[in-house]
């Protein structure tokens, strides 16, 4: 199993630092798209989609939390650190497995195609997990069973958010009503 996820990593990995033009646009994938996944967040907020980008929020808070534990029990090295393959990005030594950035991202993605009126952000938002976990994989810095894992622990997250769904709404409900007197006294 080992050996496929190596011979997996080394295909993706084989065009890193062949195409700069490539380089940067993946490098920038793999780095940057959580920060566009915050800013839909933000953007939902704003745009009276409340709930879904609170409960976007425990499913990532959940996906992350499941990482670490795994992180506590598991580790495992990445391909830079066994000497494999072509690394785009800089990246600390600790476990690969699962990337924080995939959780991150398909938590995120699996939660809002949960609620009907984010169905197609949520769709579009899976599309651009898959390329970032893709991105993380090419540029060095994760085996493509970590992005698997990834994705893995993120239907575990929003399945467990969505189970707990009835519970959580009062937590939405106090965020929403302390949001709402803060921005009062704002105002």
């Amino acid at each position: 199993m080992e050996n496929v996820n190596k011979d997996w990593f080394l295909a993706i990995n084989a065009y890193a630092g062949k195409n700069h033009i490539l380089d940067v646009i993946i490098t920038a994938i793999a780095q940057y798209t959580p920060y566009l996944f915050i800013v839909g967040l933000f953007y939902l907020w704003f745009t009276n989609k409340k709930d879904e980008a609170l409960f976007a929020g425990y499913a990532t808070t959940l996906g992350i939390a499941i990482n670490m534990l795994i992180g506590l029990v598991y580790v495992h090295p990445r391909p830079y650190m066994q000497s494999l393959g072509h690394t785009l990005l800089a990246h600390k030594n600790d476990s690969s497995f699962p990337s924080d950035h995939t959780t991150f991202l398909f938590s995120i993605a699996f939660m809002l195609i949960t609620f009907h009126s984010t169905r197609k952000l949520g769709n579009l938002a899976i599309l651009l997990s898959f390329a970032c976990g893709i991105g993380r994989v090419y540029s060095g810095v994760h085996w493509p069973y970590d992005i698997i894992g990834s994705i893995i622990v993120s239907v575990i997250a929003v399945a467990l958010i969505h189970a707990f769904k009835n519970r959580l709404v009062f937590l939405d409900s106090i965020i929403i009503s302390s949001w709402k007197r803060i921005f009062e006294r704002v105002k």
